[in-house]
Parts: structure tokens; C-alpha cells; sequence
């Protein structure tokens, strides 16, 4: 090689091919996801817009989804199972629970398998790869805005009828403490299952679990003879979540302070954790196969 293709070679090597998985340091890493917060909106609103198209019933589907599955709860737990017993207006605590719990494990499920689903744009572009998983909680947020005015029209129509009061407006902070949640889980599950793909099945059996300890069809007062049951459920914040919403929405309930003070801790908490627990992986993200 002579002397000029050695120099052409070394600027070529330095100015251009720069490895695709680097990590850079935090505060860099944060700017350059926000740079790109548009592409992440873009996207995130056209892959919802192309949900469905080989269905008939397109996207329908996003609010009958949760209905159906509403409805098959309310048979099975509400009416055979009795499990609606003791619990005011049950038709309002299901569709709340059932709702805003599919919500969020909807954004775990999909946020784990953001990294091996966006291998082939690892492989060819540098980017922040917590862009994926970002993603992916904006598309099931945007995807989740027709459902909301689902479940509010239901809990106002259906009988007895939610209590309209001025405490809805406290609904919106409980859904961003939510969303904020659903980031942190999802980063962390971006990152577990790049590192080990199996983990996609534990996932599925930990969402039921949760499904089942979130009193998504029961009240937790069920469990009052067995106060270390109560404890446990009562900081699990998917229950608390779920329980401030019914609050709010249809009992005309102001939350606790302690029911705030849990809900921002977990919030916040769990995304700062889930965050920076991605961010640590990012060098390895690019040798996902």
C-alpha cells in the first residue's frame, strides 16, 4: 500500500467507520435520545396506523381487545366465581383494572423484545438504543388513548355509573406516574432479554402473577385475615395504581398522601434504575444475534 492509500485508509478509519455500539457518557446519551424524540413519535404513530390492516375489523381491535377480555372476567370471576362480592360498583372496578393492567404489561411484553425485534437497525446505524424500547411505550401510549375513552365512557354509562367529581383531574398525573413506570420496566426488560432471549417466557408467567396479586377482579379485603398479604399487595404498584384510578374515577375518593408519596417513589424510582441499568448494557446491544 503507498504512502497516499495508507493516509486515505486512516482518515477513512477515523472519520467514518465509527463502531455502531459505543457507550457514551450519560448526559451525551440523553441529548442524543431527545435529538431523535421526533423520529421516535413519527414512527411510533405510523406503526399504530398500520395495526390491524389485515384485519376486518382493523384497528377495532385496540379498544375490543380489552372488552372482550372485560367481559370473559366479568362472567368467570364476577358471576361464577362471585368474586364481585363487597366491591361498589364492580362493573366500573373491572373495566379500570383490566384496562390500565394490560396497559402496562403490554409495554413490559413488548419493550423486552425491543432490542432482538431492532437487531438489524443495531447492526447497521449508531444511535441510543434505549430509542427502541423508548419506542415502544410511545406506540402502546398513543395506541392506549382510544381505550381510555373507552373505559371513562363505560364507567359513565354503565350502571350504577361512575361519580363525576373534580378528582378527575387527578387521573392524568396517575396515568404519567404510570407511563413513567412503564419506561423503567421496560428498559430493564429490553435489556434481560437481549442478554437472554429465554427470559421472554418468564415474562409472560410474571405478568400473570401480577395479574393475579393487582386485585384486578377482587377486592384486597379479601385478604384482611392475612395482614402480610394485605402489606405486600398494598405496595405493589400496579395495585396502587389501579386503586387510586378507582379513587379518582368512580368513588369520588381523593388518595392518600402515602398513596402519592408510594406511586412517585415507584415512578420515578423505577425509571431512573431502568434507565441507567440499559444504558450500562449499551456496548453490548450491537453483538445481539
Amino acid at each position: 500500500m503507498s504512502g497516499e492509500s495508507k493516509l486515505t485508509f486512516e482518515i477513512v478509519r477515523s472519520e467514518v467507520l465509527k463502531p455502531v455500539s459505543v457507550r457514551t457518557g450519560l448526559s451525551t446519551y440523553l441529548r442524543e435520545l431527545y435529538e431523535r424524540r421526533h423520529f421516535i413519535i413519527a414512527d411510533s404513530r405510523a406503526r399504530v396506523a398500520s395495526r390491524g390492516k389485515q384485519m376486518v375489523l382493523g384497528q377495532a381491535w385496540l379498544v375490543l381487545k380489552p372488552l372482550l377480555d372485560a367481559a370473559v372476567y366479568l362472567v368467570i370471576f364476577g358471576l361464577i366465581l362471585k368474586t364481585s362480592r363487597g366491591i361498589e360498583n364492580f362493573l366500573g372496578y373491572l373495566v379500570i383494572g383490566v384496562f390500565l393492567f394490560q396497559f402496562t404489561t403490554r409495554c413490559l411484553s413488548q419493550g423486552a423484545n425491543a432490542i432482538v425485534g431492532g437487531r438489524a437497525l443495531i447492526h447497521a446505524f449508531r444511535f441510543p438504543r434505549a430509542a427502541l424500547p423508548a419506542a415502544v411505550v410511545v406506540r402502546e401510549t398513543i395506541s392506549m388513548l382510544p381505550v381510555l375513552a373507552t373505559m371513562v365512557l363505560l364507567i359513565v354509562v354503565i350502571p350504577p355509573g361512575a361519580i363525576i367529581s373534580w378528582r378527575w383531574v387527578l387521573f392524568p398525573i396517575i396515568f404519567l406516574l404510570q407511563l413513567l413506570f412503564n419506561f423503567g420496566i421496560a428498559f430493564i426488560a429490553a435489556r434481560l432479554v437481549a442478554r437472554l432471549r429465554d427470559l421472554t417466557h418468564l415474562i409472560s408467567l410474571i405478568s400473570r402473577f401480577w395479574f393475579y396479586s393487582s386485585a384486578v377482579f377482587f377486592s384486597i379485603d379479601r385478604f384482611a385475615s392475612v395482614p402480610l398479604v394485605m402489606k405486600v399487595m398494598k405496595v405493589n404498584p400496579l395495585f396502587v395504581i389501579l386503586d387510586m384510578s378507582r379513587d379518582v374515577l368512580i368513588y369520588a375518593r381523593t388518595p392518600t398522601l402515602a398513596s402519592w408519596a408510594l406511586l412517585i417513589g415507584w415512578s420515578v424510582v423505577t425509571l431512573v434504575i431502568g434507565f441507567i441499568f440499559f444504558w450500562r448494557g449499551e456496548e453490548r446491544y450491537g453483538r445481539t444475534e
